[in-house]
């Protein structure tokens, strides 16, 4: 497929002969594309399969005539973001996270906490941590416009945190590569608080990878102050630094470091907030997710977790096991087994992601760009068989991957719409959300 079929630096400095896969990889993502646009009730899911459908089949007739794969790439990224962002940024639609995310900044500045203190319908709701706000602060000082909308600072900042997290080499392609991904681009033009959390997650294990232990827990404690999905990030990259020096007492220094600048910043982010009101805390940001509000979230994609918890007796209590059950196994796994490359990091990480988001009971397919993300980000980090990794920071080069040793699994290789503007009140809960 073409996404993956740049994975590595060496890959991304030279484009390649189209492949025969190229044209049913782009033929696939507007078939994805026409099938949401037809079926979903949610009007900024409808304008952008219209969109992404044409943008995808134009790629897939360039691919079929043989058309490099640069030039398809780019465009089925302006027919699945571009075009689609312009239309809803003229028309002032978006999805109800991007709604959320600019009237939490709003309370923030006028309130000192971004959670309305009584909520009671789904859309009164801020499930995420503080530090989100932040993407609303343009728009909450300057006003409603194309230029303050949240989804473009929200784009922007994973955009920019996952090229800064990639090889000097592979900056300039595979952004575009993963921004053409259905999963990605539909979040990118109608507004996803999921992709700055992922874009930081890969520039954590990437600082981890390279032993500046600082600079990862900045980037961790960052995306830790957004969501919770991001936690499970931290022990990753503190396992990561602890075993890639080879040096157990200077391995040990550098996680410290790392956890210690981690906790100081999402604590900087988080705790202000939370103990202006932690009642709003609690209800907004842990009930509400788990469904234990009187409004209960509509986040309710078919994956496992949710079947458990909607058709078997007890399915709830059965879902939340398993979800616990993946997080033991995660956390065993990095004892027994530690990452030693942030691709190894990034992939145990998507691993865990992929078994938590399956298990969670209130759910949803959005979700999946975080494992996705993860997974890109790890592909582009390998070396090509047969080349040495560069000796890391710690002195000690990384044979995970290459062609000294097999690389071995886990140490080498939405909410709705809204009428945006005047009345934030007017929604369309999803069935996402």
């Amino acid at each position: 497929m073409a996404l993956f079929a740049l994975p590595t630096s060496p890959d991304l400095r030279r484009d390649r002969p189209a492949l025969p896969g190229d044209a049913a990889w782009w033929a696939f993502c507007a078939a994805t594309a026409l099938a949401l646009g037809a079926f979903s009730s949610l009007g900024p899911h409808r304008v952008w399969g219209a969109a992404a459908a044409l943008g995808y089949t134009a790629a897939a007739v360039l691919a079929a005539r043989g058309r490099s794969p640069r030039t398809a790439g780019a465009v089925a990224v302006t027919g699945a973001v571009l075009l689609p962002l312009v239309v809803l940024l003229a028309v002032d639609r978006a999805q109800l996270e991007v709604d959320v995310v600019a009237r939490s900044a709003g309370l923030l500045l006028s309130e000192g906490t971004p959670y309305l203190e009584r909520p009671t319908v789904p859309e009164d709701f801020n499930p995420y941590l503080p530090g989100m706000a932040a993407f609303g602060i343009p728009e909450a000082v300057a006003g409603p416009g194309p230029l303050t909308d949240p989804r473009l600072w929200m784009g922007a900042a994973f955009l920019g945190a996952f090229a800064l997290a990639l090889p000097a080499g592979a900056r300039r392609e595979a952004p575009r590569w993963l921004a053409a991904c259905p999963l990605v681009a539909l979040p990118l033009a109608v507004g996803g608080v999921d992709l700055p959390v992922a874009g930081l997650m890969c520039l954590g294990l990437a600082r981890a990878g390279q032993g500046h232990a600082g600079r990862a827990g900045l980037a961790l404690g960052l995306a830790a102050a957004l969501k919770w999905t991001a936690w499970p990030a931290v022990p990753v990259a503190l396992a990561l630094l602890a075993t890639a020096s080879g040096d157990g007492r200077r391995g040990s220094r550098a996680a410290l470091r790392c956890g210690l600048v981690a906790l100081l910043t999402a604590a900087a982010l988080v705790l202000p907030a939370a103990l202006r009101d932690p009642g709003a805390f609690r209800t907004h940001v842990v009930d509400f997710p788990l469904g234990l509000t009187g409004a209960v979230s509509s986040a309710a994609s078919p994956l496992p977790g949710h079947l458990l918890a909607t058709q078997l007796p007890g399915g709830r209590t059965l879902a939340l096991l398993l979800l616990g059950v993946s997080a033991l196994l995660l956390a065993v796994s990095l004892l027994v087994r530690p990452p030693a490359t942030g691709a190894a990091a990034a992939a145990r990480l998507a691993l865990g992601l992929l078994l938590a988001i399956a298990f969670m009971p209130a759910t949803r397919f959005g979700y999946l760009v975080h494992p996705l993300v993860l997974a890109v980000w790890s592909l582009a980090r390998q070396p090509p068989p047969g080349v040495a990794s560069p000796p890391s920071r710690t002195g000690r080069s990384s044979r995970r991957g290459t062609g000294l040793r097999p690389a071995r699994w886990g140490r080498g290789a939405g909410h709705g719409s809204a009428r945006r503007g005047g009345g934030r009140g007017r929604t369309t809960p999803s069935r996402d959300r």
